[in-house]
């Protein structure tokens, strides 16, 4: 399914609904129009905790679910001919989302737009491993999510 330009969103071991794609697709896009990268593009795959933890055991040596992963393209293996403008892969657990969501006293389709700009900005290059980077980094979710297509997701 394309949307936002090139953006590839796929769900695997799940079906997410309409509006969970909807928000999914707006935050992506607000991601790479903010940053000013409407020519990138992502492949994002909406799954469930036993896939999503599979991953991340067998890609971070983290044996548990998580909530979203972000392989960047530019990492691990070369490309043999990487596709123009192609950031990376990113993988977000629905049921995760619908759990931090609750948590958080807001919708899963809020909590997987959040997800997904936390992990196109990861695609981008930003980090939260050192206290600087993640204060930039939460500063640019802050100011994505603030953006009209995403605030309106409650």
């Amino acid at each position: 399914m394309s949307f936002g330009g090139k953006n590839i969103v796929s769900a695997e071991a799940f079906e997410p609904t309409k509006e969970q794609l909807r928000a999914v697709k707006a935050a992506a896009g607000a991601v790479l129009r903010f940053e000013n990268a409407s020519e990138r593009y992502a492949s994002i795959v909406l799954t469930d905790d036993e896939t999503i933890h599979c991953c991340n055991r067998d890609y971070r040596g983290v044996d548990r679910p998580t909530d979203v992963l972000s392989f960047p393209a530019d990492e691990g293996d070369p490309l043999e001919a990487p596709p123009d403008g192609f950031l990376g892969d990113i993988m977000i657990s629905v049921p995760r989302a619908a759990q931090q969501g609750s948590e958080l006293g807001h919708s899963t389709e809020r909590e997987l737009a959040f997800l997904t700009v936390h992990g196109m900005l990861h695609l981008l290059g930003y980090d939260h491993m050192k206290p600087e980077d993640e204060e930039l980094m939460l500063a640019r979710q802050r100011a994505v999510m603030a953006q009209p297509e995403l605030s309106k997701i409650e």
